[in-house]
């Protein structure tokens, strides 16, 4: 890293270094305080149009080399990123646990299981034969799903034979029995709404990565060799049963989440980028593209969820993928979502709004 001092002439003011770093813009900070060895700057506008964006914003979070192949054996399920992942990657010939076994709720359910304890609960089902309470586990339509002992052997075997796993949290947000205690999938059916015993809470930063700890040590109990990897979903809540607004609700959910994989993932840093694994999905779409959602607000446009895929394949699977067509892939969609944002703006301002 090379750098400058830039003096000052004002006493009230510290004295200012530029950094002058390899393919970025020259940037300036303050003196004052020792910046560490590992002091990796913000960037500025003009870096996010750089050919080495991408992989300096994966700094850290990516193997040395290549970790899955065609014979690789995934499991994914959880929020949005592994449901697109295993659709992305089943796509160009890898092998995904939901086209091996589709039956089972991982697979059928995958991207339902959104909280900590929905994801835990099929770990432990599965591997340690333990059941939560009855009447927790529920489909897109609210249909029951019971604790169907084939299912049960069949995800166990599933989960054995997995040779990578991709689990991705979606919200801290969950209902609950209180007299049970158990935990739902997503929220209480609406037929079988008891307001005295069916509530809601918001799960704490404790809780989760004590849950995140569970899932990382069934998976080292029982398939040792399993490499892991988490990933936070962008898409919002749609909804929120706090009396707040939802805007402010997702923004706590959504930190109680990244705070609790970050610190998990400190705590484990021996294993980081070797057997364990982030991939931050989350910060891509948040901070690498003006015009983020569709209309909904909620889902991703189809195209930053491709450079999103392309981007875990390039860097975590053996591909004919290049960088180069990476890079390009990522400037065309942020160029096109550029002029998207601006058009987008450019109609809400025509709006009328009623005085």
């Amino acid at each position: 890293m090379e750098h400058g001092i830039k003096q000052t002439t004002d006493l009230s003011q510290q004295e200012v270094i530029s950094f002058n770093l390899d393919s970025e813009t020259p940037k300036s900070i303050g003196s004052s305080f020792f910046r560490g060895e590992n002091c990796n700057l913000n960037p500025y506008h003009k870096d996010f149009i750089r050919n080495d964006f991408l992989k300096k914003t994966l700094k850290g979070w990516t193997p040395d080399a290549p970790v899955i192949n065609k014979s690789t054996k995934i499991t994914a399920f959880g929020s949005c990123f592994a449901s697109n992942i295993a659709k992305h990657l089943s796509g160009v010939g890898y092998n995904l646990t939901k086209d091996r076994h589709p039956d089972i709720y991982i697979s059928k359910m995958g991207e339902g299981l959104v909280n900590i304890h929905s994801l835990y609960q099929q770990f432990a089902w599965a591997l340690e034969d333990v059941a939560p309470p009855t009447g927790l586990w529920h489909g897109f339509k609210a249909e029951e799903f019971g604790y169907d002992e084939d299912v049960r052997k069949r995800t166990r075997e599933a989960f054995l034979d997995t040779d990578f796993f991709i689990i991705t949290l979606g919200l801290s947000e969950v209902w609950y029995d209180e007299v049970t205690g158990g935990i739902f999938w997503r929220a209480v059916p609406r037929q079988n709404y008891d307001p005295s015993r069916h509530k809601f809470r918001v799960c704490s930063f404790a809780e989760t990565k004590a849950g995140l700890e569970a899932i990382y040590q069934a998976i080292r109990k029982h398939v040792p060799n399993a490499k892991l990897l988490f990933t936070l979903s962008p898409v919002p809540l749609a909804a929120t049963f706090r009396p707040v607004s939802c805007i402010t609700a997702n923004s706590a959910s959504k930190a109680i989440l990244r705070a609790a994989l970050d610190e998990f993932m400190r705590e484990h840093d021996d294993e980081r980028s070797k057997n364990l694994f982030y991939f931050p999905s989350y910060e891509i779409v948040n901070d690498l593209f003006f015009c983020r959602f569709s209309s909904d607000g909620r889902h991703p446009y189809d195209e930053i969820i491709d450079v999103i895929m392309s981007s875990f394949e390039l860097f975590f699977c053996e591909t004919n993928l290049t960088m180069e067509e990476l890079t390009q892939k990522y400037l065309q969609v942020r160029k096109l979502n550029g002029d998207k944002s601006s058009r987008v703006g450019n109609l809400q301002n025509t709006i009328k709004v009623d005085a």
